[in-house]
């Protein structure tokens, strides 16, 4: 019998996997034409670290996002108003799977599908409550996502 599967978290390395990877995708966006203005130019490194905490804990980690950083209302207000377009939400999720490649995360397709997943649906979502004539959920827990219908695959011992 199979023990039940790592959370993607745990799979990708834990936070020192996300702080690379986000910290990558933090350099390209700093570097990215259509992505910089969102950031003002520069990402800081409060930013940085908090955008850490919110994906660990998304990705099945610790809630210190909830627990310390105002959870999902906190990260609804950041996005307030930004009026994301669809081309620079697309290159949002782009950029975040090139750093994903850059920063040697897992290359499974399952896990890669699950980041990916949540890069589209969150990104999606942002985008949305970025308009400021959106309807928003204003109260809501800090998602937790999953494997979804493909667990990653561990061949039997």
């Amino acid at each position: 019998m199979t023990a039940d599967p790592p959370t993607v978290h745990d799979w990708a390395g834990g936070r020192p996997a996300f702080e690379r990877w986000l910290g990558r995708f933090y350099d390209l966006v700093e570097d990215d034409d259509l992505l910089s203005p969102v950031f003002g130019g520069r990402v800081s490194h409060q930013h940085r670290r908090d955008v850490v905490t919110w994906w660990c804990e998304v990705m099945g980690g610790p809630a210190d996002y909830t627990a310390a950083l105002g959870g999902y209302e906190n990260m609804l207000r950041h996005h307030l108003g930004l009026a994301i377009t669809a081309e620079q939400r697309l290159r949002f999720v782009t950029l975040l799977s090139r750093a994903a490649d850059d920063a040697a995360l897992p290359a499974d397709p399952e896990f890669r599908a699950a980041l990916m997943g949540y890069a589209e649906w969150g990104s999606r979502l942002a985008m949305h409550n970025s308009d400021e004539a959106a309807p928003v959920v204003a109260h809501a827990p800090v998602p937790r996502w999953g494997w979804g219908v493909a667990p990653p695959y561990r061949p039997e011992r």
